[in-house]
């Protein structure tokens, strides 16, 4: 979650295999039973032994959506390769790419979504009994997750190192980033051999880069004193030792904007001309494959777990609510998932959730859909029947440091997801908002938490906040409850995975009907 207070007045590999390990666990609890598992023997890390197909399939069927989760962890690098994932999975399960240039010909029953930027998307599914003014149903959440990313300029040689500068990008736990076994992936800008300009992503599977720590003998009081490097200048990734005098690289005329060894890696890659690499665009990623983990398997260890486990989870949970022609036959809602950019440093950008895209296609779909209806105010309407999920990681009470959550709002993993509530609107839940989204999991036995920050400590914000306000949507603010967040390498627990995945497929599944039972201001 990042920190957006100054958003809060504006707008309104090749895949490879891994092996099996026997999952020994005691008794299920209560709580287990009531997710049933793919298997006895889970995958501890992603891998070809299960293919998307075979996972979704899974999932719809009432199954566990963790090695699903794990292979869109270990494919999504970026917030670039988490878009293009779920665009993948959208296409295979029959939903129609829509291009915002163009105009749009939608139908009840209908499944559609678009991408902005590659690196935020908006799917959506309309209820065969969709009537103008019907409201929409969405969970929305962000694609990208504290990083490294590299500067404009981001050659860099000392003391015979070649060195890569980069930015910080969020807030992250940037510590954790030293003595890591790094990589680069995101986007890039090639000219064809026709003149044309082309978008491609990039992953550099094998480690590349690395940031060193100082050695204990050279500063005897980190244990101390605490670790505390400066980010300009101790932040800097090593990439290679300095060329020879003879070797291409000493011969560039002119400083490289970027190392002419780095550009010859991505063209490698890509399979085309150094020379032929216009822009680039790069995080730097931690290599080390997501993976199940604990004395039970009970965890999942993995970076970028805010935010992309609940971006999965909404995923599935449309795809799944909508998969057989009979899942929309009785629904007049359009149910929706919205997954943004730019989170992490506030939102305000054309991808990311401060930008009116989610509203726009909500308008573009009630007009596409009114045919020749002649009415008043039908996006007004359907705005005031319609309700977000903002769902978001969320702070699970830490063992060791337990007196950093209020004693009554302690979050715990495998307990279900955590509505978070907050008196200064850091998120955007209500206790009528609160109330609805816990009758769904009610309705479907499953479990909620509550999280509410303490009064001397600072607290978070999300997306919640700014969509609310945008156009005044009902709005929930929940997530999955984490331990490390914003570190290069998070936790969550297997169990909520499933559970998340559940609630929000009964949220597209339940809420009209829950709804509908509820009277406020008339």
């Amino acid at each position: 979650m990042a920190a957006m207070a100054a958003r809060l007045h504006l707008l309104h590999p090749p895949t490879v295999s891994r092996p099996s390990f026997l999952f020994l666990k005691p008794s299920p609890s209560p709580l287990s039973s009531r997710i049933r598992k793919v298997s006895t023997f889970p995958r501890l890390c992603s891998g070809a032994d299960q293919s998307p197909q075979s996972a979704s399939s899974s999932a719809a069927s009432g199954g566990s959506i963790v090695g699903g989760l794990l292979d869109y962890l270990n494919e999504s690098w970026t917030q670039f390769h988490a878009t293009a994932e779920a665009k993948r999975q959208l296409i295979d399960a029959g939903f129609h790419l829509l291009n915002e240039n163009d105009e749009w010909n939608l139908k009840p029953g209908g499944r559609y979504f678009f991408t902005r930027n590659m690196s935020c998307l908006i799917a959506f599914a309309v209820g065969e009994r969709y009537d103008v003014g019907s409201g929409f149903q969405v969970i929305a959440a962000h694609t990208d997750s504290p990083c490294l990313k590299l500067k404009p300029k981001s050659a860099s040689t000392k003391s015979n190192y070649l060195m890569v500068n980069v930015q910080t990008y969020g807030g992250g736990l940037w510590h954790t980033w030293f003595d890591r076994d790094l990589s680069v992936a995101g986007r890039v800008i090639v000219r064809d051999s026709n003149g044309s300009f082309l978008h491609k992503l990039v992953k550099i599977k094998r480690p590349l880069l690395r940031v060193p720590t100082l050695a204990i003998h050279l500063d005897r009081t980190v244990n101390k004193d605490g670790f505390k490097p400066n980010l300009e200048t101790h932040l800097i990734p090593l990439l290679s030792i300095k060329p020879d005098e003879t070797s291409a690289e000493s011969k560039v005329s002119s400083k490289p904007v970027h190392h002419p060894l780095l550009l010859q890696i991505l063209s490698d890659e890509l399979g085309c001309c150094a020379d032929d690499i216009m822009s680039i665009e790069l995080n730097l990623c931690d290599t080390q494959p997501s993976c199940l983990g604990g004395g039970n398997n009970e965890f999942i260890f993995s970076g970028r777990l805010d935010n992309l486990a609940s971006s999965y989870c909404a995923l599935r949970a449309l795809i799944d609510s909508c998969r057989l022609p009979a899942d929309l036959s009785t629904e007049h809602a359009v149910r929706m998932v919205a997954l943004f950019d730019n989170e992490e440093v506030g939102s305000d950008s054309f991808q990311g959730a401060g930008a009116p895209t989610m509203f726009q296609a909500m308008r573009r779909i009630i007009d596409s859909l009114a045919d020749k209806y002649v009415g008043e105010n039908a996006f007004e309407r359907a705005i005031r029947k319609s309700f977000l999920v903002s769902a978001d990681m969320a702070h699970g009470v830490h063992p060791n440091f337990t007196d950093k959550h209020e004693e009554h709002h302690r979050p715990e993993m495998q307990k279900g997801l955590v509505i978070k509530h907050n008196a200064n609107q850091r998120y955007a839940t209500s206790g009528i908002t609160a109330f609805l989204f816990k009758e769904v999991g009610k309705i479907h036995n499953l479990p909620t938490q509550e999280f509410a920050v303490r009064n001397d400590m600072g607290c978070g914000s999300t997306i919640g906040p700014i969509l609310a306000s945008g156009v005044g949507i009902r709005t929930v603010d929940c997530g999955i409850a984490q331990l490390s967040m914003h570190s290069v390498r998070e936790v969550c627990g297997k169990e909520d995975i499933d559970i998340a995945y559940q609630h929000f497929k009964a949220f597209y599944q339940s809420f009209s009907h829950v709804d509908s039972k509820l009277t406020i201001d008339y």
